[in-house]
């Protein structure tokens, strides 16, 4: 798996809408990749359903949190619809198959899907939070917006230090 430092590997994947999703193209906000094996899975849905219930959280924080998984873009607007998902993204890591998770380092090519896995990358492009969820588990999500939290107040902080 991706280390925390490293800068985050560039990609474009297709949305659930055939739109392309660009990381670099959010240079400046906090990004939140969601990995998960494959869509209309039980553990799947729960995961990607506690992206959307966070989405205003995310959002106050100057972050998106995006779903990742290899299915292909007619799946992934069937799925989002299915499930109600109006603000969360879902990107179709289709073709190359997994070529981001390979990327990332959570492919499972014993399966072919990827691992259930959070990478969060900075403002910068750099990874900040890397972390493989227990088979069967949910990703912590708090322990993410904990995180984020962290960073900002750090951040704010840093803006606030007098200059002497």
């Amino acid at each position: 798996m991706i280390d925390t430092g490293e800068p985050a590997p560039d990609f474009s994947l297709k949305d659930q809408h055939g739109e392309i999703f660009t990381l670099s193209g959010y240079r400046g906000r906090r990004v939140v990749l969601s990995f998960h094996p494959l869509a209309w899975t039980e553990t799947c849905t729960r995961q990607m359903r506690a992206l959307e219930e966070n989405w205003q959280e995310f959002d106050a924080l100057g972050a998106i949190a995006i779903g990742i998984s290899v299915d292909s873009v007619p799946c992934k607007r069937a799925w989002a619809k299915a499930i109600d998902l109006e603000m969360t993204t879902l990107l179709a890591d289709f073709w190359p198959h997994g070529g981001v998770a390979q990327d990332y380092g959570v492919f499972d090519s014993e399966r072919g899907v990827a691992e259930r896995a959070t990478v969060v990358v900075d403002e910068f492009q750099h990874i900040i939070y890397a972390k493989r969820s227990e088979p069967g588990g949910v990703p912590d999500l708090q322990e993410v917006i904990a995180l984020l939290r962290e960073e900002e107040e750090s951040r704010v902080e840093e803006i606030n230090v007098p200059k002497i």
